[in-house]
């Protein structure tokens, strides 16, 4: 029904069944506005939310049949734009998209200065390395942007395969190993040697520039600084 609706008002309209599918979908084909159920077959939409919130600021509308106060105060401490409840009606609906497709370019980020060569503006998604900008993959630029907003810290793999890829499942890691290489290997064409740190199983951080121990990143994962998974 809601792709009937949409598509009456000319928007192109992309579908998914489940959270796991919902989260590689909006990294792989960004839509400009996501409408999220709560209540999904692979879990609670929160967490779909808070995954987003990770690495994107798309407009996020939340369409549930959870009527109660503490249902749309979490949704909205979580990131979401707005929030209506089911039964509804489409015009308000559509009303409600065009009002957050008007709303400005988050801006609470500002331009987010990693180190001396790499600079990455949150708002505009765009990333530079002495003042080159990087083309990146969706996955790619995803993986960064989890870097950046725990910049100095240590991320567990099982972090960046819950955001990016909205599972647990451990045959993700090589993917994440895979594009962590290729994204250090743009980084460093530019001159941005040895922003990424860390290997493996123990995670990864996009380093500030201050010198830390060899065995920093070897540090248990209750280490001081280190991202909760």
């Amino acid at each position: 029904m809601l792709r009937v609706v949409l598509e009456r008002e000319r928007y192109k309209v992309l579908v998914t069944a489940s959270g796991a599918d919902g989260a590689i979908e909006a990294v792989e084909k960004r839509p400009d506005v996501i409408i999220l159920e709560l209540d999904l077959p692979d879990g609670d939409g929160l967490a779909v939310l808070g995954a987003l919130r990770e690495w994107s600021e798309a407009p996020v509308l939340i369409l549930s049949g959870r009527a109660g106060v503490a249902d749309k105060v979490r949704a909205l401490d979580a990131g979401a734009n707005d929030y209506m409840v089911k039964p509804f009606a489409p015009a308000e609906l559509v009303a409600r998209l065009r009002v957050l497709q008007r709303c400005e370019p988050p801006t609470s980020d500002g331009p987010l200065l990693v180190t001396g060569a790499l600079k990455i503006d949150m708002a505009t998604r765009v990333a530079t390395v002495n003042g080159t900008a990087l083309e990146l993959t969706p996955t790619e630029e995803a993986v960064l942007h989890v870097l950046a907003r725990h910049a100095g810290k240590r991320v567990p793999p099982r972090r960046f395969i819950r955001v990016i890829w909205g599972t647990d499942a451990a045959d993700k890691n090589h993917d994440l190993q895979v594009h962590i290489a290729r994204l250090r290997r743009k980084l460093e064409e530019h001159g941005g040697k040895h922003l990424i740190r860390g290997e493996g199983n123990m995670g990864y951080c996009l380093s500030l520039g201050v010198e830390e121990p060899a065995d920093a990143l070897r540090a248990p994962a209750t280490a001081p600084g280190v991202v909760p998974p």
